[in-house]
């Protein structure tokens, strides 16, 4: 009896499918949601059928067989809850001629379910429809028309400027015009933070820590909080669950210099809805299109910073502001934080790479942090005053100095993309040899898959390596606008009295460490300070700007000073 009753429940029960893309909403209201649920309702129950439910996608193209809606209809289809379903046209069950075709001659007969295409006359249960595959041929030729047509439209809009993508978090649409984007006073704020924090010496995970202790909404969950509707798979998490990847997201998003990027991402066909990254030649930038948040300055020092590869911690987990800045005088390699046992109050840095400790330096590369915070202090003030009381002088500097290093920096990057170009064309002639010899018979197959294989990965290697060359070598081609950034960071520092994280990270690139040596009798040590976007600074040495005089008593009783004298070629330290 029960199978009876549900039989009779599944004979009178019709599923009703309306689907609305972007697309149809160009056709008018006859595609609306709510009048293709009347058309089909109408039908069905014209037919007999008194039990009608309705799944709905709304805002899906037809193109991909994965909606929610349709997904789920399909779910209870296979379960035999359905003997029918209603759609305005064969467009609303796809625009995928082989998809379709597949549920019209396989799913559909095999599970007994009768399809009604109400506007197309289409009923199933009158038998074949020699015009429905014609049709789906040409509903899925009406795909890809459309988004031909959306990629010409994309080209012409993104290559005007005009932004193809929703504004990121931080920015909204102007309401008077939705093509320009105005700043989010505040959701800006959050993000102005996040790069200040960024700046003061603080990792992306401890950031995404410290918003979610004080409660800050994620950006897509202020999003949802102000009823903006924004693409995403929207998990169910914690408003305030920031992750370090939003963060690394906001710090990586160049748009908040002003800038509008277009063409980041593409789509191989128009079947395939996930977005490809574009090669960054590929993008077209516009630059100071809308109100920054964040000055161009501090976005490229952060990115600087961030690209830098630096232990921040000793084993003990302490974090310090010199971390990562430090770099020995003879191998170049990072030095360590370290804390003296008898003593935790006193902290060092040293390089690991020091013979004793079968390393390759032949002297200690080692430096106290309370004369390092000194003399670096000592110095930034002396830069400060020459900037404040010779200005003309500091900018010649400056710009001089923003060159030399530039034309030094980019002349040695095309050496090193000379090299490697030769090294490739050496490659290809290798490959020759060794095709020929096999031919030949002199070797192998084995053996000439194995050189053959392992010429590719080197070429493979030198093709990324020389992009990665001509894109930095590409960066060099505005120096002023650089060392104005400098001269402008520099003018805030004016009147600092304490050495900040923030500071060392805007004005210092890295900082060389020389081992300490005794001249006449006195233990004296130098440091070679290379500030960002300039290199090394020579203050001229006629100005009333004198050396800083530091000194420190070390454990055994000597006292070491700084020597700035010692080297003059070396600038400013040395």
């Amino acid at each position: 009896m029960k199978q009876s009753t549900s039989k009779k429940s599944r004979e009178n029960t019709a599923f009703l499918y309306p689907r609305l893309s972007r697309d149809d909403n160009l056709e008018g209201e006859s595609y609306s949601i709510q009048n293709q649920k009347k058309l089909l309702a109408k039908a069905a129950k014209d037919m007999g059928y008194t039990n009608l439910v309705t799944f709905v996608d709304d805002g899906v193209s037809g193109v991909t067989m994965d909606r929610p809606g349709f997904n789920a209809m399909m779910a209870e289809l296979e379960k035999g809850h359905a003997a029918a379903v209603f759609v305005k046209d064969m467009s609303r069950l796809g625009r995928n001629y082989i998809e379709v075709g597949r549920l019209m001659e396989e799913f559909f007969p095999e599970h007994d379910i009768r399809l009604v295409a109400v506007s197309d006359g289409i009923d199933t249960s009158d038998g074949d429809n020699e015009l429905a595959p014609i049709r789906n041929l040409f509903n899925e030729w009406y795909a890809r028309d459309i988004s031909k047509k959306r990629r010409i439209s994309n080209k012409i809009k993104g290559n005007s400027g005009e932004p193809m993508g929703p504004p990121p978090y931080g920015y909204k649409k102007d309401p008077d015009n939705p093509k320009r984007w105005v700043v989010d006073e505040e959701a800006a704020a959050v993000v102005r933070r996040i790069f200040d924090m960024t700046l003061s010496g603080l990792g992306t995970m401890q950031i995404a820590e410290r918003l979610e202790t004080e409660g800050i909404l994620t950006p897509r969950a202020y999003w949802i909080a102000k009823g903006i509707s924004r693409a995403g798979s929207g998990k169910t998490l914690p408003p305030a669950h920031w992750n370090h990847s939003t963060v690394i997201r906001v710090l990586n998003t160049q748009e908040y210099c002003g800038d509008i990027l277009n063409f980041k991402t593409y789509s191989k066909s128009y079947k395939l809805k996930r977005r490809i990254g574009n090669d960054r030649e590929d993008w077209v930038v516009f630059k100071d299109v809308h109100t920054p948040i964040v000055e161009r300055s501090v976005w490229e020092q952060v990115q600087e910073k961030r690209g830098q590869s630096r232990k921040r911690k000793t084993n003990t987990g302490e974090i310090n502001m010199f971390s990562g800045l430090l770099v020995c005088s003879e191998c170049g390699k990072k030095l360590h934080l370290h804390c003296n046992q008898a003593s935790p109050d006193i902290k060092f840095f040293s390089c690991y790479n020091y013979k004793g400790n079968r390393g390759t330096c032949n002297s200690t590369h080692r430096i106290r942090v309370d004369f390092l915070e000194k003399v670096v202090l000592a110095e930034i003030r002396r830069l400060t005053k020459f900037a404040s009381k010779y200005e003309a002088q500091f900018a010649q500097a400056v710009m001089g100095c923003s060159q030399q290093n530039a034309s030094t920096e980019r002349e040695a990057m095309q050496k090193e993309v000379y090299a490697l170009q030769a090294r490739d064309r050496e490659l290809d002639t290798l490959f020759e040899r060794i095709y020929e010899d096999n031919v030949a018979g002199k070797i192998s197959d084995e053996r000439f898959a194995r050189m053959s294989k392992k010429y590719e990965a080197e070429q493979a290697e030198l093709t990324v390596r020389i992009k990665e060359l001509k894109d930095a070598i590409s960066k060099f081609g505005s120096q002023a606008v650089t060392a104005d950034m400098f001269i402008s960071t520099v003018r805030k520092y004016t009147r600092a009295k304490k050495l900040t994280a923030s500071m060392l990270n805007e004005l210092i690139q890295y900082i060389v460490v020389y081992p300490a040596e005794k001249i006449d009798g006195v233990w004296e040590q130098r440091l070679t300070i290379h500030y960002n976007c300039v290199g090394v600074i020579d203050i001229p040495d006629d100005l009333p700007l004198p050396y800083p005089e530091v000194s420190v008593n070390t454990r055994k009783g000597v006292t070491v000073s700084y020597a700035p004298n010692a080297f003059v070629a070396t600038g400013v330290g040395a």
